[in-house]
């Protein structure tokens, strides 16, 4: 499909940036070689008035991809979590950018509800509102269920979306060979491992049961969590096209005045916010990805309920460990720690200077440390650490990435209730507790029995494996010199420090 049938594409998107005024702009930021803008510019101006307006209200860029359409604004939307490739300020820029568009009709989405579900939608609900929101993929609808008078929200795609996204796509593609081909230097960026990264992502968005799945997960890791809300979810009613799960009522904590009227603590909503944050990227390893406003919102006695799970983060367990050991570090700006820490997990090249490392972790954290309490941003401070183990030869790891890019929206939310907010005296007692259960003695004989467990698993084995190297070990063999049966007299020992262990594991499980 990637062929010349997109330059109309091209050409398109070209002169939509053109209009909008985007275009030198985007060239400059993205530092474009002068090839590469000389084309630009001769596709663009042209064909200036086939672009499209867009809202004039708007900056230029956000102005032209919003009205490119929905698979240009979820492409702006995952550029805004790559600051290693757009850069800050335009990742900043990105990060607001909005994906509401106008709703598509009630009966076309109760048809869909229909067909999908393969029922009769009166028969089932009692009741189906209008849209209440509508976003780039998909619309959301609040709906009574008949038999038991239950609230729930209908999320449903928008009809033919999937057909639109892979066009656009493949335009994308197209774009990115274009832009390598003509352009050599602009490989660095990898546009088109950009372009593949962001395919695989919207393919999941585009079947609701992946979200579903990961709003059940999120729920049961949260479940014991106070003050904390995940609506649950109707397998039932679901499939890949139509999502239901249920109806929460709360105050959007964009509507900070509402929020006020209705006595909330905003200091206390600021400071939750950022603790179940990072209780969740920490302790579980899976973390709600698009902290923003429009996701969250008040319920009763201050708690949070969160909505809309189609972008999380997962980070493996010894991940976690390096970013709490990392943050703790610089809470107590034991800045040799934090530069041990990333070369013991191998992030920095062992053949850089961990002193001069921590030197230069000292150079950028001071200052920050250095402001008033209340304006300390510990999204910033990653930000510089990950400009500087960028200059130390660090390769770049795009789930720190995810969890920096939505350290900047949670701490952003959080400020926007409560300006004042000690962010590290907010974070210090999760992160504190963290250590404490995961990098103690504790912590240590928690890995011990999981380890032990696993080998566990090898114990059908052991009876066959201890008699192949008993019987190497005891086999008279005059023509191989003694010190040729040592390994097999090691193989032995650790034979038998297995089965001591295996014995000790099957204790532990038991008494667990």
């Amino acid at each position: 499909m990637r062929g010349p049938h997109n330059i109309w594409r091209v050409v398109r998107v070209g002169s939509t940036f053109e209009r909008t005024g985007a275009m030198k702009s985007l060239l400059e930021r993205l530092n474009a070689p002068l090839a590469l803008r000389i084309i630009a510019r001769i596709i663009g101006l042209p064909f200036k008035p086939l672009g499209l307006r867009g809202n004039p209200n708007q900056p230029p860029l956000l102005r032209a991809i919003t009205a490119l359409g929905p698979a240009y604004i979820k492409f702006g939307q995952l550029l805004s979590t790559r600051p290693d490739i757009v850069g800050e300020e335009m990742a900043n820029e990105l990060l607001v950018l909005q994906d509401s568009l106008p709703p598509f009709s009630k009966e076309v989405a109760s048809h869909t509800i229909e067909v999908e579900l393969g029922i009769d939608i009166e028969e089932t609900f009692e009741w189906v509102s209008e849209a209440k929101a509508a976003a780039s993929l998909a619309q959301v609808h609040k709906a009574i269920l008949r038999d038991n008078g239950r609230e729930v929200a209908i999320k449903v795609l928008r009809p033919g979306i999937e057909k639109a996204f892979l066009r656009d796509i493949d335009a994308f593609f197209f774009i990115a060979r274009f832009s390598e081909i003509f352009a050599p230097s602009i490989r660095r960026l990898k546009p088109l491992k950009v372009v593949e990264h962001f395919k695989g992502i919207v393919l999941e968005e585009l079947d609701l049961r992946m979200e579903l799945a990961a709003a059940a997960e999120f729920k049961a890791n949260t479940q014991l969590d106070e003050n904390f809300i995940v609506p649950a979810v109707l397998w039932e009613l679901s499939t890949k096209r139509v999502m239901t799960t249920e109806w929460v009522n709360g105050i959007p904590l964009s509507k900070t005045l509402e929020l006020e009227k209705k006595n909330a603590n905003l200091e206390k909503l600021a400071k939750r916010i950022v603790q179940k944050f990072l209780t969740h990227a920490l302790q579980d390893g899976f973390f709600h990805a698009d902290m923003h406003q429009g996701n969250l919102m008040r319920g009763e006695d201050d708690t949070i309920i969160a909505m809309d799970f189609g972008i999380m983060g997962r980070i493996d367990p010894y991940t976690r460990r390096v970013y709490a050991e990392i943050l703790m570090g610089f809470l107590n700006k034991d800045y040799l720690r934090v530069a041990e820490v990333h070369f013991e997990a191998g992030y920095v090249p062992a053949d850089q200077d961990v002193t001069v490392f921590a030197q230069s972790l000292r150079a950028v954290a001071e200052p920050i440390f250095g402001m008033d309490a209340n304006n300390i941003s510990m999204a910033r401070l990653l930000k510089h650490l990950f400009d500087v183990t960028e200059r130390f030869g660090m390769e770049t790891r795009t789930e720190l990435l995810l969890l920096q890019r939505t350290m900047v929206v949670v701490e952003g939310v959080a400020r926007s209730l409560d300006p004042n907010l000690n962010i590290w005296r907010t974070a210090q007692p999760i992160v504190e507790e963290y250590i404490r259960e995961n990098l103690g003695p504790k912590a240590v004989l928690k890995d011990l029995s999981k380890t032990i467990y696993s080998m566990s698993r090898f114990a059908p084995h052991l009876p066959f494996l201890l008699d192949k190297v008993l019987r190497e070990v005891l086999k008279p063999n005059v023509n191989k010199p003694q010190k040729r049966r040592l390994p097999a007299i090691i193989g032995g020992v650790m034979v038998g420090i297995f089965i001591s262990l295996l014995s000790v594991g099957i204790v532990i499980s038991w008494l667990n």
